[in-house]
């Protein structure tokens, strides 16, 4: 059972604006999000910083949706990790993966950085949003290959937004999650002219994200401090989960959309099917494929 601290310290997204108009502000922790993903997917040291990055400022983006309105950030790269996605919606689910999650850097070599885990690729949103027919979707080239850079020059490349944005996922010596969360400071119009390249530098100098909230910070101190001296009021206020709407049936559903030849390829032997964002497993039986198989040949009658 939580604490009363624990559970106010819970992981969480709050909203906020300055009071005189010209800068909005998210503030999100992911602590447990980062952990359920490294334990769902066996992630490596570098794999839990990368993906965890990835699903922090997924979800920073998403929190400027609408309703069940969804965003889907996907790194596609020749580094290691191969590919990383992640997803997730205004009402605070996230979920994501990486291709390889159990590749590693070879940290004995001082010239090894985080971003040999990426190098080279692109990026891509994807936004659903509400009475669009298409989802809307850019792609930028991969500049730094350490995710927060590469949000960054997303917002300005194809947001046209200037912003600043600011990932952190921390890891104790033996490998463990401490903390994680993220900021994104976003101009709004009429603000002066560089006053959010001051935010950014401001942002640079901020103490790492996963020691402040060590020392017992939360949320709201992280909005407070990252625009001071200017002050800012709540907008609004949620929890945040690693949450996957992946059931089995919806994954035996998906087995009657293939064409009656593939099903009767498989159709001798049970299946095992898995979910790549959450690597949930869900068995399916002979039988149930063997009644697929035949709804499927009815239908072709």
């Amino acid at each position: 059972m939580l604490s009363k601290k624990q559970f106010e310290h819970k992981d969480r997204l709050v909203k906020g604006i300055s009071d005189d108009g010209h800068f909005k502000i998210s503030v999100v922790k992911t602590t447990d999000v980062v952990r359920t993903a490294k334990e769902k997917h066996g992630l490596s040291l570098l794999n839990t910083v990368l993906l965890g990055r990835a699903l922090t400022g997924v979800m920073l983006l998403a929190s400027e949706l609408k309703g069940e309105e969804r965003i889907q950030l996907r790194i596609d790269c020749d580094g290691p990790v191969g590919q990383i996605v992640t997803e997730a919606n205004r009402v605070g689910e996230i979920r994501g993966y990486v291709q390889n999650p159990a590749v590693e850097l070879d940290y004995s070599d001082r010239e090894i950085q985080l971003s040999d885990g990426i190098g080279n690729g692109v990026l891509t949103l994807k936004k659903i949003l509400y009475n669009e027919a298409e989802p809307k979707t850019s792609t930028i080239e991969i500049v730094k290959g350490n995710i927060t850079d590469d949000l960054a020059f997303y917002m300005f490349q194809s947001e046209q937004v200037p912003s600043a944005i600011l990932l952190d996922v921390g890891m104790d010596e033996k490998g463990e999650v401490t903390e994680a969360g993220g900021i994104l400071v976003q101009r709004l119009p009429d603000a002066p002219d560089g006053k959010i390249d001051e935010l950014r530098e401001n942002l640079k100098q901020f103490s790492s994200i996963h020691k402040l909230f060590s020392e017992g910070l939360y949320i709201d101190d992280l909005m407070e401090r990252a625009l001071a001296p200017m002050k800012v009021s709540e907008l609004d206020r949620q929890p945040v989960d690693f949450f996957c709407r992946c059931t089995r049936d919806r994954f035996v559903n998906a087995l009657t959309m293939l064409d009656f030849e593939e099903l009767r390829e498989i159709s001798d032997e049970g299946q095992e099917l898995v979910c790549h964002f959450c690597n949930e497993h869900y068995q399916v039986s002979q039988e149930e494929i063997e009644e697929i198989v035949t709804q499927v040949k009815a239908r072709m009658n």
